[in-house]
Formats: structure tokens, sequence, C-alpha cells
């Protein structure tokens, strides 16, 4: 049986286990351009193969990650850790188009579902106190590193071996993980609560502690930005490059967008300790505001000087996850006692319905607008995303209107 961790190396060992659980995760949005052109898809559709990872995510994560305050956590883990892994294999062997992608894009998502909140889960029980908040803080924060990963390795597979091939190699990091769990993690759950009265699917107690909703709802707001922002990197870079002077550093456009979401692991873990010292409410809300301004604008930009919109890029990306483990801590630190599982669950269930939204709409925008070889298109869909990103602020501001239930 593996010894109990420290904080610090259980924290590095539940990272690098999220990291590889993620191998499949970007495969989708870093070859939609090659998918929309192999299957003939419109904005609107690829948008919805998109978004369906997240569909999957919401449908399962309620049940999966509620799961785990009645049973160990790192079962739900493994179990989900195989859904992953037969999405993955699924859609590089039988996707054949619209429907059958979004079929095994859907499962990927379940597989997601029962792996980043879970794996949440098995860190925070065993952390207390600012080790807890700070825990938390490099476990979201990791998800950058892990996304980044998986835009990289995609588009070089694809490059060179075709996208079924990547979809196959996306399949392996799971394994990795699984791994990593079953060699490090003690199996002692930590008991520290008494476990729920009420049934499985029952979050009254979670909707009613108005504290952690309100963390909740800027969560989803936080997702609908962030993944609309990752579906449609790629994408958007193959437009600018083409439109704008200075082409893409020579570098394939997949490759651009993992460079610029690695920016997301620093700014997670910078911007909880910027909660922790100007207030968590504060920090969130000023930083959501300035990511909407960023978004208003960065459309519009695709025409400029490339070295220009990057720079923005990298600029935007950062500030879209200086909010995001200053959000996820604050839920966990003030979820009902014996619902940490089913906050995390209702957390991850509307803040990633916001992220299967997100894509589609965008897509829907650009089609509208006139489609993706126009500037003005983009900057209307950015826009769009700048004008909903306020939302956020507003529901950190009703959740001050009372006390904590």
């Amino acid at each position: 049986m593996p010894r109990t961790l420290s904080p610090v190396p259980l924290t590095a060992i539940v990272c690098l286990a999220e990291v590889f659980s993620m191998t499949g995760t970007a495969v989708v949005p870093a070859l939609a351009t090659v998918l929309k052109q192999t299957w003939g898809l419109n904005n609107t559709e690829a948008g919805w193969i998109l978004g369906t990872y997240w569909v999957g995510y919401v449908i399962a994560v309620p049940v999966l990650s509620g799961l785990t305050d009645r049973v160990a956590p790192r079962i739900v883990y493994g179990v989900s850790l195989a859904i992953g892994v037969f999405g993955c294999l699924g859609f590089a062997y039988f996707a054949q188009g619209l429907w059958t992608a979004i079929l095994f894009h859907t499962l990927m998502g379940v597989g997601l579902a029962g792996t980043y909140m879970p794996g949440l889960k098995i860190l925070s029980d065993r952390l207390i106190g600012t080790t807890q908040s700070r825990g938390t803080a490099f476990y979201t924060s990791t998800f950058g590193i892990g996304l980044s990963l998986s835009f990289y390795v995609s588009g070089q597979v694809e490059a060179a071996f075709g996208w079924q091939t990547a979809f196959m190699i996306g399949a392996c990091g799971p394994v990795i993980s699984l791994l990593l769990v079953i060699l490090f993690i003690d199996r002692d759950d930590p008991k520290n609560f008494q476990a729920p009265d009420t049934h499985l699917l029952d979050f009254r107690p979670v909707f009613r502690c108005r504290p952690a909703m309100g963390y909740v709802w800027a969560y989803s707001v936080h997702n609908f930005e962030l993944f609309v922002f990752r579906s449609w990197m790629v994408a958007f870079f193959t437009f600018a490059v083409a439109a704008s002077a200075g082409g893409g550093f020579g570098m394939q456009a997949a490759t651009l967008a993992a460079i610029i979401t690695l920016f997301g692991q620093p700014a997670s873990i910078l911007g909880n300790e910027g909660a922790l010292r100007f207030g968590r409410h504060r920090w969130i809300t000023g930083v959501m505001f300035l990511a909407a301004c960023t978004a208003a604008i960065l459309g519009f930009l695709a025409a400029v000087p490339f070295w220009i919109l990057f720079a923005v890029c990298c600029f935007y990306m950062y500030l879209i996850n200086s909010d995001s483990a200053a959000i996820t801590s604050g839920m966990v630190g003030v979820a009902p006692e014996g619902y940490r599982g089913a906050t995390m669950a209702m957390h991850s269930c509307l803040g990633f319905a916001g992220a299967a939204a997100g894509p589609p709409m965008f897509g829907a925008v650009l089609d509208l607008a006139g489609g993706e070889s126009q500037v003005m298109s983009w900057g209307l869909g950015f826009l769009s995303v700048a004008v909903l990103c306020l939302l956020g602020p507003l529901a950190l501001w009703w959740s001050r209107q009372s006390p904590k239930t």
C-alpha cells in the first residue's frame, strides 16, 4: 500500500496525473479545421462537435463528482479514465461525420467529468487551510498544462501521421494517470466529514448556500469565455495568419494555441495569491471586467501585424485564467459540510454547461455575421462573449446579498 504523502509531493503527483489524464482533451479543438474540411462541415456543425464534449461532462458530473461524497474518489477516477480512453479510440476508429463525432466526443467529456473534480476531491480531502487553497490553485492551473500538451501533441501527430493517430495517442495518457494514482495515492480516504443523509442527486443543500452558488455561477461565466477561446483559437489563428502581416512565426496554428494555453498556468496560481491578498470577490470582479474589455476588441485585431495579435491573445489568456483558481478555491472553502463533492459536482455541472454553450454560440455568431473569412465576424463573435462575461461579477454581487445558509 502506498504511504501517505506530505502536501507538496501529494500535490505534485495528483497534478501530474491530471496532465496525463487530459491528453485527449484538446484533440478535437486542435484538429477542428482538419475535421471540418474532411467531413464538409459548416461552423455551426463544428461548434456542436466542439461543445458536445462539455455536454457529456455536464450530464455525467452530477453523478460522478457527487459519488465522491459516498465512495472512494479513486474508484470514480479510475472508471472515468477508462471511459475517456474508450471515447478517444472510438473517435479514431469509428467517427465518420457529425453524429458519430458528437457521440465519441461526448464520451470523452464523460471521462473528464469523472477525473477533473474527483481528482481535486482526492487532493483537497488530504489538505487543510492555506495548504488546501494553494493545492487547489496548483491543481486548477495544471488544467492548462494538460490542455496545452494535448494541443501541441495533437497538432504534431496529425501533421505526421493523420488525425486518427492523434486520437490514438490521446488515449495513452489516461493509462499513465491510472498508474500514478495506484502507485502513489494511499487507499485510506480521509473521513473528516459526516456523510450526507440525502440521496445522491439531492443538491438542495448546495443551492441553499448562496456564497457557494455565487462562485458556481461565476465559474459558469468563466468557463463560457475560456472554452470559446480554447475551442476556436486554432481556427482564429488559421484565419489571422492568412489575413495579417508577419505570418504565424513559421508555426502551426495548433502550436501557437499550445503556447498561449501555457499562460493559464502561472495566471491561475498568481491569481489565487492575488485573491488571498486583495480579497477574493474584489479580485475576481476586477479580472473579469478586464477580460471582457479585452475580448471586446480581440476579434477586430485579426488583420493587424501578427506579433501584436499574438501578444494580445497571450494577455487575454492570462486574464481569463487569473480568476480560475480564485473561484474554485472559494467554492471549496465555503462548501456546506459533508457536501463538498456535491458542491464540486454543481460547480462543474453549471460551470461546464457554460463551456458547452460557448463554442456553438460562437460558431453561430460567425455564420450569422458572414463566416470565418471576415474580420468583422470574428470581432462580433468575441464582442458577444465580452457582453455575456459581465454576468460573472453580477453573480458575486448576488451571493453577498444574503448570509450563508
